[in-house]
């Protein structure tokens, strides 16, 4: 079991900068907790007063200002509640823009292994989890536990055998509810992991419908979902069985509480130790203990849920990105030499005998383009990751120039990839293009428009730059066009181009192939080819077989000697070859 100050670390190492809310609060707490303490004594005096023959005139003002306390407490109650919750979301927020950053700085390998919905689940259903207990912890967890004490200590100042009876209970239930805690968080935890499997098979079944749907595979799919509620329903059960024993705690207690007040209040009262304003006084602090040991129960079940998420979240935490922060190094602008020094890879999870590259080992001078060919799972996407970095090599080094790739500040700045699938958003065409940044002219966007010939297309859309793309506004060759366009706009020195043709129609390639040489044109290009003839723009073609170079060379060369394996290719029809 996690201790609470575990889950008052995590929530205070999010408060930075908020100091002035968090002492704003803390004063409203302690200012709520004191009127609601103070306020019962009118209630005493008000009931003694009547008994012993005090007039109306004398009574009347202790009644309005007990109308009175109650209504600032109950006002400032509200301010405090407010506070935390604003308090309580900032800092789940912080929370979660650390996680989203942390899953981005992960490689390749790990978002392969973890589902988009599963990942989603976490970064966000987890936190969400967290923001209940947080936003209500300062109200309800340490308001309610002050206001607790301050009862306990005026109840026992007002008779020492009912204080200390009233205190036993209270204190015999807050161990009930923290034992109870340790016995459902393993719960609560299992029920929050098997969420996140269940929204990961739904993000897999979404994102697969073209392929699930035609191949008559979606009565397996559904049996399969039904699969994963058919285990998430005993856990929900078992899970919220740890606030039923909570609940079933609380209200016996509150029960034995109520009794032992009347049974213990009548005799002293007939042995004259206290009035009937002193006993109503004692029952009425009884019934303001009950209200804030009710919510602590139900905090403890925001905890239990908490508890889960916050393991699930170190565990996500706890992963350490392969792909470290740039060393710091600035790369010039203009075409870069690449050097793959001896780079051995294998994806995480995989073992040695399932290695995707062994010992590979090239240079490529800046300003040449290279073709890389192969059969299927020979590793050359895997090439092409890893010279834009979306993975790290096992072993060796990827170089830029003289620079590692790793210790390259502003590498984004200087490689651009372009590959089958590309990734619109649900944003205007501008933002698509600029990937949100706004500093990019217009007139840039058009000139690059014009070149790739995307401009007529630009024209029959209803707001232009502005338009809304909701994903269905591109065919496949407009899709790998605007990414191209992308590329134009940044300008780098590196440019991966893996298998990005692969899927367009003859018109469409045509104008693909004229912006290929313009944005090939004095920069370094790495062409992962598919078809025949995307290699007759290449300087150097490497052909690989199994994650290993077979043949490395100038083009002309090698399709000029009737012994390479490049020639062989050639003569046998490349695209039966690598199929």
């Amino acid at each position: 079991m996690l201790p609470v100050r575990e889950y008052l670390a995590l929530l205070s190492s999010k408060l930075e900068g908020m100091s002035r809310r968090v002492v704003g609060l803390v004063v409203a707490l302690f200012v709520a907790i004191g009127l609601q303490l103070v306020n019962p004594q009118l209630l005493r005096e008000i009931i003694d007063g009547a008994l012993s023959g005090r007039s109306a005139d004398e009574l009347v003002p202790l009644a309005g200002t007990f109308v009175a306390i109650a209504l600032a407490a109950q006002v400032v109650t509200i301010v405090a509640t407010w506070v935390a919750e604003d308090i309580g979301w900032r800092a789940t927020n912080r929370l979660r823009a650390e996680l989203t950053e942390h899953v981005m700085r992960q490689d390749l390998g790990f978002h392969t292994e973890h589902a988009p919905g599963h990942l989603i689940e976490r970064v966000d259903g987890d936190v969400t989890a967290l923001s209940n207990f947080f936003s209500a912890m300062a109200v309800k967890v340490v308001g309610n536990g002050l206001l607790i004490t301050g009862i306990l200590v005026l109840v026992i100042r007002e008779s020492w055998p009912l204080g200390t009876s009233v205190t036993i209970l209270v204190v015999l239930a807050l161990f009930g509810f923290a034992r109870l805690h340790g016995v459902a968080v393993p719960w609560w935890t299992d029920l929050s992991r098997s969420h996140a499997e269940v929204y990961g098979q739904v993000g897999e079944q979404v994102e697969g419908t073209e392929d699930i749907v035609p191949n008559g595979a979606a009565a397996y799919m559904q049996e399969r979902f039904a699969g994963r509620l058919r285990t998430l329903l005993p856990q929900t059960v078992r899970a919220w069985t740890g606030f039923a024993m909570m609940w079933g705690t609380s209200q016996l207690l509150a029960s034995l509480t109520t009794l032992v007040v009347f049974v213990l209040g009548a005799r002293l009262f007939d042995a004259g130790s206290l009035t009937i304003g002193s006993i109503f006084l004692v029952l009425y602090y009884v019934g303001m203990v009950e209200r804030p040991l009710h919510q602590l129960r139900d905090q403890f079940q925001d905890l239990q849920k908490a508890g889960g998420a916050i393991v699930r979240i170190q565990d996500l935490l706890a992963v350490e990105p392969r792909l470290a922060p740039g060393g710091g190094t600035r790369l010039p602008r203009g075409p870069l030499p690449v050097t793959f020094d001896h780079v051995d890879f294998t994806y995480a999870g995989e073992d040695d005998a399932r290695r995707v590259l062994h010992d590979v080992h090239l240079h490529l001078g800046a300003g040449r383009t290279l073709g890389v060919v192969g059969r299927t799972g020979s590793g050359k996407s895997t090439l092409a990751r890893l010279a834009v970095r979306l993975v790290e090599p096992d072993a060796g080094h990827v170089r830029l120039g003289d620079v590692p790739i790793g210790e390259v500040d502003d590498l984004r700045d200087h490689v651009g990839m372009v590959t089958q699938d590309v990734q619109l958003f649900r944003a205007s065409v501008r933002d698509n293009l600029t990937f949100f940044d706004d500093t990019v002219p217009d007139e840039r966007l058009l000139a690059v428009l014009d070149d790739l010939a995307l401009r007529p297309w630009l024209a029959e859309l209803p707001d232009g730059l502005d338009t809304q793309l909701t994903g269905d506004d591109l065919s496949a060759g407009q899709a790998q066009l605007l990414a191209f366009a992308r590329i134009f706009l940044r300008d780098p020195g590196l440019v991966v181009l893996d298998e990005a043709s692969s899927r367009l129609d003859p018109v469409t390639e045509g104008l693909l192939e004229r912006a290929v040489e313009r944005l090939l044109a004095d920069r370094t290009g790495i062409i992962i080819a598919h078809r025949l003839h995307t290699l007759h723009r290449v300087d150097d073609v490497l052909v690989l077989e199994d994650g290993r170079i077979v043949e490395h060379g100038d083009r002309a060369t090698l399709a000029a000697d009737p012994d390479s394996r490049f020639a062989r290719l050639l003569a046998a029809g490349m695209e039966e070859v690598l199929a």
